[in-house]
Protein backbone atom coordinates (compact mmCIF):
# COMPACT_ATOMS: atom_id res chain seq x y z
CA UNK A 1 0.00 0.00 0.00
CA UNK A 2 1.59 3.48 -1.48
CA UNK A 3 4.90 1.40 -1.29
CA UNK A 4 6.26 3.99 -4.14
CA UNK A 5 4.58 6.61 -2.89
CA UNK A 6 6.30 6.64 0.32
CA UNK A 7 9.82 5.59 -1.51
CA UNK A 8 9.74 9.04 -3.99
CA UNK A 9 8.50 11.22 -0.86
CA UNK A 10 11.06 10.01 1.58
CA UNK A 11 13.52 10.31 -1.35
CA UNK A 12 12.81 14.09 -1.73
CA UNK A 13 12.81 14.19 2.08
CA UNK A 14 16.71 12.83 2.24
CA UNK A 15 17.57 15.63 -0.90
CA UNK A 16 16.68 18.25 1.49
CA UNK A 17 18.16 17.20 4.31
CA UNK A 18 21.58 16.70 3.04
CA UNK A 19 21.25 20.27 2.99
CA UNK A 20 22.48 22.68 5.73
CA UNK A 21 20.08 25.37 4.75
CA UNK A 22 17.31 25.63 1.36
CA UNK A 23 16.58 28.42 -0.45
CA UNK A 24 12.98 29.22 -2.20
CA UNK A 25 14.31 27.27 -5.46
CA UNK A 26 15.17 24.06 -3.21
CA UNK A 27 11.69 24.22 -2.05
CA UNK A 28 10.37 24.84 -5.93
CA UNK A 29 12.95 21.88 -6.51
CA UNK A 30 11.13 19.47 -3.86
CA UNK A 31 7.58 20.58 -4.78
CA UNK A 32 8.29 19.91 -8.53
CA UNK A 33 9.46 16.14 -7.35
CA UNK A 34 6.30 15.57 -5.10
CA UNK A 35 4.29 16.96 -7.34
CA UNK A 36 5.40 14.49 -10.20
CA UNK A 37 5.05 11.45 -7.22
CA UNK A 38 1.43 12.40 -6.84
CA UNK A 39 0.58 12.13 -10.28
CA UNK A 40 2.32 8.66 -10.90
CA UNK A 41 0.09 7.58 -8.15
CA UNK A 42 -2.73 8.49 -10.04
CA UNK A 43 -3.71 11.52 -7.72
CA UNK A 44 -6.54 13.67 -9.53
CA UNK A 45 -4.63 16.28 -11.40
CA UNK A 46 -6.59 19.55 -9.75
CA UNK A 47 -5.90 17.84 -6.20
CA UNK A 48 -2.17 17.43 -6.79
CA UNK A 49 -2.14 21.62 -8.11
CA UNK A 50 -4.17 22.57 -4.54
CA UNK A 51 -1.94 20.19 -2.54
CA UNK A 52 1.18 21.28 -3.72
CA UNK A 53 0.35 24.95 -3.82
CA UNK A 54 -0.61 24.60 0.14
CA UNK A 55 2.76 23.18 0.85
CA UNK A 56 4.47 25.28 -0.70
CA UNK A 57 2.60 28.03 1.17
CA UNK A 58 2.73 26.36 4.75
CA UNK A 59 6.49 25.81 4.12
CA UNK A 60 7.36 29.06 2.96
CA UNK A 61 5.54 30.48 6.45
CA UNK A 62 7.13 28.12 8.73
CA UNK A 63 10.35 29.66 7.51
CA UNK A 64 11.57 26.63 6.42
CA UNK A 65 14.79 28.48 4.91
CA UNK A 66 15.88 29.47 8.41
CA UNK A 67 15.38 25.44 9.96
CA UNK A 68 18.95 24.16 10.63
CA UNK A 69 16.70 20.79 9.93
CA UNK A 70 14.63 21.53 6.63
CA UNK A 71 13.70 18.32 5.56
CA UNK A 72 12.41 17.42 8.97
CA UNK A 73 10.12 20.66 9.06
CA UNK A 74 9.11 19.84 5.25
CA UNK A 75 8.20 16.42 6.20
CA UNK A 76 5.49 17.12 9.57
CA UNK A 77 4.23 19.95 6.84
CA UNK A 78 3.31 17.62 3.63
CA UNK A 79 2.31 15.40 7.08
CA UNK A 80 -0.09 17.64 8.06
CA UNK A 81 -1.39 19.01 4.22
CA UNK A 82 -2.19 15.40 3.78
CA UNK A 83 -4.48 15.29 6.92
CA UNK A 84 -6.12 18.24 5.66
CA UNK A 85 -6.65 16.48 2.48
CA UNK A 86 -8.07 13.41 3.50
CA UNK A 87 -9.87 14.70 6.53
CA UNK A 88 -11.40 14.96 8.85
CA UNK A 89 -11.91 12.32 10.78
CA UNK A 90 -15.74 10.97 10.07
CA UNK A 91 -15.54 7.42 11.41
CA UNK A 92 -19.14 7.26 13.07
CA UNK A 93 -21.92 5.77 11.91
CA UNK A 94 -25.29 7.71 12.95
CA UNK A 95 -27.76 5.02 14.11
CA UNK A 96 -31.66 6.15 14.56
CA UNK A 97 -33.69 4.75 17.18
CA UNK A 98 -35.97 3.09 16.93
CA UNK A 99 -34.33 1.00 14.65
CA UNK A 100 -33.37 -0.70 11.99
CA UNK A 101 -30.60 2.10 10.94
CA UNK A 102 -30.55 1.37 7.17
CA UNK A 103 -26.69 1.51 5.30
CA UNK A 104 -26.84 1.48 1.67
CA UNK A 105 -23.38 0.15 -0.24
CA UNK A 106 -23.81 0.98 -3.93
CA UNK A 107 -20.66 1.08 -6.34
CA UNK A 108 -18.98 -0.32 -9.24
CA UNK A 109 -19.16 -3.28 -10.51
CA UNK A 110 -16.27 -5.83 -8.83
CA UNK A 111 -15.35 -3.45 -6.14
CA UNK A 112 -16.15 -5.60 -3.30
CA UNK A 113 -19.52 -4.53 -2.23
CA UNK A 114 -20.31 -7.65 -1.24
CA UNK A 115 -17.68 -8.60 0.94
CA UNK A 116 -17.64 -5.54 2.28
CA UNK A 117 -21.40 -5.59 3.47
CA UNK A 118 -20.36 -8.80 5.44
CA UNK A 119 -17.12 -7.22 6.77
CA UNK A 120 -19.36 -4.11 7.57
CA UNK A 121 -21.86 -6.46 9.64
CA UNK A 122 -19.48 -8.24 11.58
CA UNK A 123 -18.00 -4.19 12.51
CA UNK A 124 -21.33 -3.74 13.67
CA UNK A 125 -22.04 -6.96 15.37
CA UNK A 126 -18.52 -6.24 17.21
CA UNK A 127 -19.86 -3.25 17.99
CA UNK A 128 -22.79 -4.67 19.80
CA UNK A 129 -25.64 -4.69 16.97
CA UNK A 130 -27.87 -6.92 15.86
CA UNK A 131 -27.28 -6.40 11.78
CA UNK A 132 -29.25 -8.28 8.67
CA UNK A 133 -27.47 -8.21 5.76
CA UNK A 134 -29.74 -7.96 2.56
CA UNK A 135 -28.63 -9.86 -0.69
CA UNK A 136 -30.02 -7.11 -3.31
CA UNK A 137 -28.12 -7.88 -6.09
CA UNK A 138 -29.99 -9.03 -8.56
CA UNK A 139 -27.72 -8.86 -11.44
CA UNK A 140 -24.33 -10.64 -10.91
CA UNK A 141 -24.69 -14.10 -10.99
CA UNK A 142 -24.44 -16.51 -7.58
CA UNK A 143 -23.82 -12.79 -5.71
CA UNK A 144 -26.84 -14.29 -3.27
CA UNK A 145 -25.14 -17.23 -2.81
CA UNK A 146 -22.00 -15.08 -2.22
CA UNK A 147 -23.72 -13.43 0.34
CA UNK A 148 -25.61 -16.35 1.91
CA UNK A 149 -22.06 -17.85 2.47
CA UNK A 150 -20.38 -14.94 3.88
CA UNK A 151 -23.36 -14.94 6.58
CA UNK A 152 -22.96 -18.01 7.49
CA UNK A 153 -19.25 -17.44 8.09
CA UNK A 154 -20.29 -14.03 10.67
CA UNK A 155 -23.50 -15.89 12.12
CA UNK A 156 -25.09 -12.84 10.67
CA UNK A 157 -28.71 -13.62 9.12
CA UNK A 158 -29.02 -12.63 5.44
CA UNK A 159 -32.27 -11.60 4.18
CA UNK A 160 -32.97 -12.78 -0.13
CA UNK A 161 -35.73 -13.67 -1.86
CA UNK A 162 -36.17 -15.06 -5.28
CA UNK A 163 -37.23 -11.74 -7.16
CA UNK A 164 -35.87 -9.38 -10.03
CA UNK A 165 -37.44 -6.62 -8.75
CA UNK A 166 -34.34 -5.17 -6.27
CA UNK A 167 -36.69 -1.94 -4.65
CA UNK A 168 -39.45 -4.37 -3.72
CA UNK A 169 -36.73 -6.74 -1.91
CA UNK A 170 -35.33 -3.67 -0.20
CA UNK A 171 -38.57 -2.76 0.86
CA UNK A 172 -39.52 -6.26 2.47
CA UNK A 173 -36.14 -6.81 3.96
CA UNK A 174 -36.32 -3.31 6.26
CA UNK A 175 -39.93 -4.95 6.86
CA UNK A 176 -38.38 -8.01 7.97
CA UNK A 177 -35.54 -6.24 9.83
CA UNK A 178 -38.34 -4.55 11.79
CA UNK A 179 -40.64 -7.15 12.82
CA UNK A 180 -37.73 -9.34 14.00
CA UNK A 181 -35.91 -6.77 16.25
CA UNK A 182 -32.79 -5.85 13.91
CA UNK A 183 -31.31 -2.98 14.62
CA UNK A 184 -28.71 -2.25 11.50
CA UNK A 185 -29.89 -3.46 8.00
CA UNK A 186 -27.26 -3.70 5.69
CA UNK A 187 -28.10 -3.99 1.66
CA UNK A 188 -25.76 -5.04 -0.80
CA UNK A 189 -27.35 -3.61 -4.23
CA UNK A 190 -25.59 -4.25 -7.58
CA UNK A 191 -22.67 -2.70 -9.10
CA UNK A 192 -23.41 -0.78 -11.39
CA UNK A 193 -21.70 1.86 -13.93
CA UNK A 194 -22.21 5.23 -13.17
CA UNK A 195 -22.56 5.87 -17.10
CA UNK A 196 -25.70 3.55 -16.94
CA UNK A 197 -28.64 5.69 -16.58
CA UNK A 198 -31.03 2.49 -16.20
CA UNK A 199 -28.65 1.50 -13.66
CA UNK A 200 -28.40 4.53 -11.54
CA UNK A 201 -32.26 5.02 -12.11
CA UNK A 202 -32.80 1.60 -10.24
CA UNK A 203 -30.56 2.67 -7.28
CA UNK A 204 -31.95 6.01 -7.02
CA UNK A 205 -35.81 4.04 -6.63
CA UNK A 206 -34.00 1.49 -3.81
CA UNK A 207 -33.20 4.87 -1.90
CA UNK A 208 -36.50 6.65 -2.04
CA UNK A 209 -38.10 3.37 -1.31
CA UNK A 210 -36.38 2.44 1.54
CA UNK A 211 -35.10 6.21 2.69
CA UNK A 212 -31.52 4.70 3.63
CA UNK A 213 -29.85 6.30 7.02
CA UNK A 214 -26.52 5.85 5.81
CA UNK A 215 -25.49 5.56 2.03
CA UNK A 216 -21.72 4.64 1.52
CA UNK A 217 -19.56 4.52 -1.97
CA UNK A 218 -18.06 1.27 -2.04
CA UNK A 219 -14.63 2.62 -4.16
CA UNK A 220 -11.80 -0.13 -5.44
CA UNK A 221 -8.26 1.76 -4.45
CA UNK A 222 -6.68 0.05 -7.37
CA UNK A 223 -8.67 1.72 -9.70
CA UNK A 224 -7.34 5.41 -8.90
CA UNK A 225 -8.80 8.49 -11.05
CA UNK A 226 -12.01 6.01 -12.34
CA UNK A 227 -13.19 5.56 -8.55
CA UNK A 228 -12.75 9.51 -8.05
CA UNK A 229 -15.20 10.04 -11.43
CA UNK A 230 -17.20 7.73 -10.34
CA UNK A 231 -18.15 9.09 -6.51
CA UNK A 232 -18.46 12.11 -8.27
CA UNK A 233 -21.44 11.29 -10.03
CA UNK A 234 -22.51 8.99 -7.48
CA UNK A 235 -22.80 11.60 -5.11
CA UNK A 236 -25.31 13.53 -7.92
CA UNK A 237 -27.18 11.10 -7.36
CA UNK A 238 -27.57 9.87 -4.21
CA UNK A 239 -25.81 12.08 -1.83
CA UNK A 240 -23.40 10.09 -0.53
CA UNK A 241 -22.99 10.12 3.42
CA UNK A 242 -19.34 8.30 3.35
CA UNK A 243 -16.67 6.36 1.44
CA UNK A 244 -15.27 2.78 1.75
CA UNK A 245 -12.03 2.16 -0.23
CA UNK A 246 -11.22 -1.21 -0.72
CA UNK A 247 -8.16 -3.41 -1.74
CA UNK A 248 -5.72 -1.35 0.21
CA UNK A 249 -3.24 -3.85 0.79
CA UNK A 250 -3.03 -4.55 -2.98
CA UNK A 251 -0.87 -2.61 -5.46
CA UNK A 252 -2.83 0.12 -4.88
CA UNK A 253 -1.41 3.65 -5.90
CA UNK A 254 -3.02 5.75 -3.12
CA UNK A 255 -4.64 8.17 -5.54
CA UNK A 256 -8.45 7.04 -4.68
CA UNK A 257 -7.59 7.69 -1.25
CA UNK A 258 -5.98 11.14 -1.60
CA UNK A 259 -8.65 12.11 -3.90
CA UNK A 260 -11.65 11.19 -3.19
CA UNK A 261 -12.65 13.45 -0.39
CA UNK A 262 -11.42 16.43 -2.25
CA UNK A 263 -13.62 15.94 -5.44
CA UNK A 264 -16.10 14.46 -3.49
CA UNK A 265 -16.93 16.30 0.25
CA UNK A 266 -17.67 13.00 1.64
CA UNK A 267 -15.41 10.97 3.90
CA UNK A 268 -13.74 8.30 3.94
CA UNK A 269 -15.40 5.99 6.52
CA UNK A 270 -13.50 2.65 6.18
CA UNK A 271 -10.50 0.89 4.50
CA UNK A 272 -10.96 -2.66 3.56
CA UNK A 273 -6.91 -4.00 4.09
CA UNK A 274 -7.44 -7.46 3.22
CA UNK A 275 -9.52 -10.36 2.27
CA UNK A 276 -10.63 -11.63 5.54
CA UNK A 277 -13.51 -10.51 6.95
CA UNK A 278 -12.27 -8.88 9.63
CA UNK A 279 -9.93 -6.97 7.58
CA UNK A 280 -11.79 -3.83 7.84
CA UNK A 281 -10.71 -0.64 9.84
CA UNK A 282 -12.11 2.90 10.55
CA UNK A 283 -9.92 5.81 8.44
CA UNK A 284 -8.18 8.34 10.05
CA UNK A 285 -6.10 10.76 7.96
CA UNK A 286 -3.11 10.94 10.33
CA UNK A 287 -2.57 7.96 10.33
CA UNK A 288 -2.63 6.90 6.95
CA UNK A 289 -0.77 10.37 6.24
CA UNK A 290 1.79 8.48 8.69
CA UNK A 291 2.11 5.29 6.81
CA UNK A 292 2.24 7.22 3.45
CA UNK A 293 5.85 9.04 4.99
CA UNK A 294 7.22 5.62 5.96
CA UNK A 295 6.04 7.04 9.93
CA UNK A 296 4.65 4.24 10.45
CA UNK A 297 0.79 3.54 12.33
CA UNK A 298 1.50 2.99 16.03
CA UNK A 299 -2.15 3.42 17.19
CA UNK A 300 -3.71 1.01 14.97
CA UNK A 301 -0.84 -1.16 16.10
CA UNK A 302 -1.88 -0.78 19.64
CA UNK A 303 -5.60 -1.08 19.01
CA UNK A 304 -4.69 -4.29 17.15
CA UNK A 305 -2.82 -5.59 20.28
CA UNK A 306 -5.39 -4.71 22.67
CA UNK A 307 -8.15 -6.66 21.15
CA UNK A 308 -5.60 -9.94 21.34
CA UNK A 309 -5.07 -9.44 24.70
CA UNK A 310 -7.41 -8.33 27.64
CA UNK A 311 -6.10 -6.96 30.57
CA UNK A 312 -6.19 -10.37 32.77
CA UNK A 313 -4.31 -12.23 30.49
CA UNK A 314 -1.62 -9.20 29.79
CA UNK A 315 -1.25 -8.90 33.75
CA UNK A 316 -0.64 -13.03 33.75
CA UNK A 317 1.75 -12.88 30.94
CA UNK A 318 4.00 -9.49 32.70
CA UNK A 319 4.22 -11.35 35.81
CA UNK A 320 5.59 -14.17 33.84
CA UNK A 321 8.21 -11.87 32.40
CA UNK A 322 9.18 -10.16 36.00
CA UNK A 323 9.52 -13.96 37.49
CA UNK A 324 11.38 -15.16 34.39
CA UNK A 325 8.58 -17.91 33.60
CA UNK A 326 7.60 -17.47 30.30
CA UNK A 327 7.85 -20.20 28.02
CA UNK A 328 6.90 -21.49 25.15
CA UNK A 329 3.77 -21.75 25.71
CA UNK A 330 3.19 -18.57 26.12
CA UNK A 331 5.30 -17.84 23.24
CA UNK A 332 3.15 -20.02 20.81
CA UNK A 333 0.12 -17.85 21.96
CA UNK A 334 2.20 -14.81 20.87
CA UNK A 335 3.02 -16.34 17.66
CA UNK A 336 -1.25 -16.59 16.98
CA UNK A 337 -1.85 -13.18 18.04
CA UNK A 338 0.90 -11.86 15.32
CA UNK A 339 -1.17 -14.01 12.99
CA UNK A 340 -4.44 -12.94 14.06
CA UNK A 341 -2.96 -9.36 13.63
CA UNK A 342 -2.46 -9.37 10.17
CA UNK A 343 1.01 -11.11 10.18
CA UNK A 344 4.75 -10.19 11.42
CA UNK A 345 5.18 -8.11 8.05
CA UNK A 346 1.28 -6.05 8.59
CA UNK A 347 2.72 -5.22 12.17
CA UNK A 348 6.50 -4.14 10.85
CA UNK A 349 5.18 -1.82 8.40
CA UNK A 350 3.20 0.21 11.28
CA UNK A 351 6.11 0.44 13.43
CA UNK A 352 8.06 3.96 12.77
CA UNK A 353 11.46 3.67 10.60
CA UNK A 354 10.33 -0.09 9.71
CA UNK A 355 8.01 0.03 6.88
CA UNK A 356 10.57 1.26 4.45
CA UNK A 357 13.04 -1.42 5.15
CA UNK A 358 11.06 -4.37 4.89
CA UNK A 359 12.60 -5.12 1.13
CA UNK A 360 16.04 -5.47 2.94
CA UNK A 361 14.90 -7.13 5.87
CA UNK A 362 14.50 -11.16 3.95
CA UNK A 363 11.68 -11.29 6.38
CA UNK A 364 8.27 -13.49 6.06
CA UNK A 365 5.62 -15.38 7.67
CA UNK A 366 7.46 -18.37 6.63
CA UNK A 367 9.58 -18.19 9.75
CA UNK A 368 6.35 -17.87 12.49
CA UNK A 369 5.20 -21.09 10.46
CA UNK A 370 8.65 -22.27 11.39
CA UNK A 371 9.05 -21.73 14.64
CA UNK A 372 5.44 -23.01 15.45
CA UNK A 373 6.66 -26.25 14.25
CA UNK A 374 9.53 -26.67 15.89
CA UNK A 375 7.85 -25.88 19.36
CA UNK A 376 5.49 -27.85 18.43
CA UNK A 377 7.47 -30.88 18.22
CA UNK A 378 8.65 -30.24 21.49
CA UNK A 379 7.03 -32.33 24.72
CA UNK A 380 5.05 -30.31 27.39
CA UNK A 381 7.47 -30.04 29.80
CA UNK A 382 10.32 -29.06 27.42
CA UNK A 383 8.25 -26.27 26.23
CA UNK A 384 7.64 -25.21 30.16
CA UNK A 385 11.48 -25.79 31.10
CA UNK A 386 13.33 -25.16 27.31
CA UNK A 387 16.67 -25.66 29.21
CA UNK A 388 15.98 -29.73 29.67
CA UNK A 389 16.44 -29.90 25.49
CA UNK A 390 19.83 -31.28 25.26
CA UNK A 391 21.26 -32.93 22.04
CA UNK A 392 19.61 -36.41 21.90
CA UNK A 393 16.41 -34.05 22.47
CA UNK A 394 17.05 -31.36 20.06
CA UNK A 395 17.29 -34.14 17.35
CA UNK A 396 14.66 -35.69 17.92
CA UNK A 397 12.67 -31.91 17.90
CA UNK A 398 14.48 -31.28 14.90
CA UNK A 399 12.93 -34.95 13.24
CA UNK A 400 9.31 -33.69 13.87
CA UNK A 401 9.60 -30.46 12.53
CA UNK A 402 11.21 -31.21 9.59
CA UNK A 403 14.42 -28.86 10.51
CA UNK A 404 17.93 -29.58 11.54
CA UNK A 405 18.99 -29.65 15.32
CA UNK A 406 21.28 -26.64 15.11
CA UNK A 407 17.91 -24.47 14.13
CA UNK A 408 16.24 -25.73 17.48
CA UNK A 409 19.57 -24.82 19.23
CA UNK A 410 19.02 -21.68 17.46
CA UNK A 411 15.78 -21.06 18.56
CA UNK A 412 16.04 -21.99 22.06
CA UNK A 413 19.10 -20.19 22.75
CA UNK A 414 17.39 -16.95 21.23
CA UNK A 415 14.34 -17.32 23.45
CA UNK A 416 16.27 -18.25 26.74
CA UNK A 417 18.37 -15.02 26.46
CA UNK A 418 15.44 -12.92 25.33
CA UNK A 419 13.45 -14.25 28.23
CA UNK A 420 16.29 -13.14 30.68
CA UNK A 421 16.51 -10.25 28.99
CA UNK A 422 12.97 -9.41 29.69
CA UNK A 423 13.33 -10.54 33.38
CA UNK A 424 16.18 -7.81 33.52
CA UNK A 425 13.63 -5.07 32.10
CA UNK A 426 10.78 -6.08 34.25
CA UNK A 427 11.36 -4.12 36.48
CA UNK A 428 10.35 -0.90 34.93
CA UNK A 429 12.25 -0.48 31.93
CA UNK A 430 9.83 -2.36 30.01
CA UNK A 431 6.89 0.24 31.21
CA UNK A 432 7.25 1.11 27.36
CA UNK A 433 6.63 -1.95 26.05
CA UNK A 434 3.59 -2.89 28.36
CA UNK A 435 1.65 -0.01 27.14
CA UNK A 436 2.55 -0.62 23.69
CA UNK A 437 1.15 -4.34 23.99
CA UNK A 438 -0.72 -4.50 27.24
CA UNK A 439 2.07 -6.33 28.59
CA UNK A 440 0.99 -9.25 26.24
CA UNK A 441 2.87 -9.10 23.15
CA UNK A 442 6.91 -9.07 23.14
CA UNK A 443 8.30 -7.83 20.31
CA UNK A 444 11.81 -8.58 21.66
CA UNK A 445 11.39 -12.28 21.91
CA UNK A 446 9.50 -11.55 18.33
CA UNK A 447 12.04 -9.65 16.17
CA UNK A 448 14.76 -12.17 18.05
CA UNK A 449 12.96 -15.57 17.19
CA UNK A 450 12.23 -14.25 13.75
CA UNK A 451 16.12 -13.32 13.38
CA UNK A 452 16.78 -17.12 14.21
CA UNK A 453 14.14 -17.87 11.62
CA UNK A 454 15.68 -16.16 9.20
CA UNK A 455 19.08 -17.88 9.68
CA UNK A 456 17.30 -21.20 9.41
CA UNK A 457 16.30 -19.87 6.12
CA UNK A 458 19.59 -18.66 5.49
CA UNK A 459 21.42 -21.73 6.07
CA UNK A 460 19.02 -23.46 3.65
CA UNK A 461 19.79 -21.50 1.03
CA UNK A 462 23.86 -21.76 1.69
CA UNK A 463 23.25 -25.43 1.44
CA UNK A 464 21.16 -25.42 -1.68
CA UNK A 465 24.52 -23.15 -3.32
CA UNK A 466 27.04 -25.63 -1.63
CA UNK A 467 25.15 -28.62 -3.67
CA UNK A 468 24.86 -26.92 -6.67
CA UNK A 469 28.51 -25.82 -7.02
CA UNK A 470 29.59 -29.22 -5.99
CA UNK A 471 27.44 -30.48 -8.69
CA UNK A 472 29.03 -28.10 -11.23
CA UNK A 473 32.74 -29.06 -10.06
CA UNK A 474 32.00 -32.87 -10.59
CA UNK A 475 31.12 -31.83 -14.13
Amino acid sequence: MFDALTEKLNSVFRSLSGRGRITEANIGDAMHDVRKALLEADVNYQVVKQFCKDVTTAALGAEVIKSLHPGQVMVKIVHDELTKLMGPVDTKIYFVSPGPTIILLAGLQGCGKTTTAAKLGLYLLANGKRPLLVADDLQRPAAIEQLKILGQQTNIPVHSEKSKDAVQVAKNAVRFAKDNGFDCVVLDTAGRLHVDQEMMAEISNIAKAVNPHQIYLVCDAMTGQDAVNSAKEFNERLELDGIILTKLDGDARGGAALSVKAVTGKPIKFIGVGEKLDKLEEFHPDRMAGRILGMGDVVTLVEKAQEQFDAEEAQKMQTKMAKGSFDFDDFLKQMQAVKKMGGMKDMLKMMPGVGSQLDEIDLDDKSINRMEAIVHSMTKKERQDPELIDSSRRRRIAAGAGAQPQDVAGLVKTFLRSRDMLKAMSGGKLGGLKALFSGGLNMETLSSAMSSGRKIKQRSRRKQIIKRRGKIIRR
